[in-house]
């Protein structure tokens, strides 16, 4: 059965939807995206993911095309249109479209789209297994921060991780790892710390990643915000990524190097178990 995605206003067949070929989205990578996990037919940690689209869109200046009720009713109804109960609901939000230039007029129409991803949630058979990762170095641009669509060199790392027989990769700027190739990175240390970078311009500020800090923080795990280096990492008691939507994913390997006994950990689980229990409870 075919989709009903969104397009400028219109619901439509995915079949009849269509973007214009100038699109600055499909040029220059011009564009916002945003992605929310749902389960049980409802939206988890919809507000962080919508207040964090507005951070983006006004940090390469494009206007919003909804205000905060529209864009949730929209939400709902893509929901409703698809008969979704567990998967993710991707948006994305171009400058708009106009002739090929570097150069931008100031009153483009933005191009909106969203459609829907039906797929487990809370069933992630990686959950049992843990990932293996690869280090590579970054080369993605310097904002990364904001959630630009900018994802080729995050797409050509993966394939080299799959082609390498691993899952991820995670970047390294300057001897320490940013993030992977998708989401925030976070080690245990041996003592029991939740060690994970501190927020800048040179990771997303996941939503996923301040749920789980916060869980942390009501557990009583200490939290350490700073940067942590592949030999660190390795050194760990535990390695796991974060994001909507693998939630909290265990790293047994690093090129090729077991984390650990080469198994998911207790802490990961704790935290996973944590931050399901505290994001259900707050699911809209």
């Amino acid at each position: 059965m075919a989709r009903i995605v969104y397009v400028n206003g219109a619901w439509v067949d995915e079949t009849e939807a269509k973007v214009s070929v100038f699109d600055r989205g499909f040029l220059f990578a011009d564009a916002i995206y945003e992605v929310t996990a749902v389960v049980g037919g409802k939206l988890v940690g919809y507000a962080g993911h919508a207040e964090r689209l507005k951070r983006s869109l006004d940090s390469i200046g494009i206007p919003h095309p909804f205000t905060d009720e529209s864009l949730l009713a929209l939400h709902r109804e893509i929901l409703a249109r698809n008969n979704l109960t567990d998967g993710a609901i991707y948006l994305q939000i171009s400058r708009g479209a106009e002739d090929r230039d570097f150069f931008y007029s100031d009153d483009l129409t933005p191009t909106f789209v969203m459609f829907t991803q039906a797929r487990p949630v809370l069933d992630n058979p990686k959950w049992k297994t843990g990932i293996a990762v690869i280090t590579m170095p970054e080369g993605r641009w310097a904002n990364r921060q904001i959630k630009t669509v900018q994802l080729l060199y995050s797409s050509l790392s993966k394939m080299e991780a799959k082609r390498q027989g691993a899952d991820d990769v995670l970047f390294v700027e300057d001897g320490v790892i940013t993030e992977s190739g998708s989401s925030n990175a976070h080690i245990i240390t041996k003592d029991g710390t939740l060690v994970t970078r501190a927020l800048s311009n040179a990771l997303l500020h996941g939503i996923t990643r301040a749920s789980i800090l916060d869980v942390a923080r009501n557990a009583q795990i200490k939290v350490e915000e700073r940067g942590f280096t592949p030999e660190e990492a390795l050194e760990a008691a535990e390695v796991f990524i974060s994001s909507a939507g693998a939630f909290v994913m265990p790293v047994v390997s690093i090129d090729g190097k077991a984390i650990g006994d080469g198994k998911p950990g207790p802490m990961t689980a704790r935290l996973r178990d944590l931050y399901i229990e505290y994001e259900l409870a707050h699911a809209i």
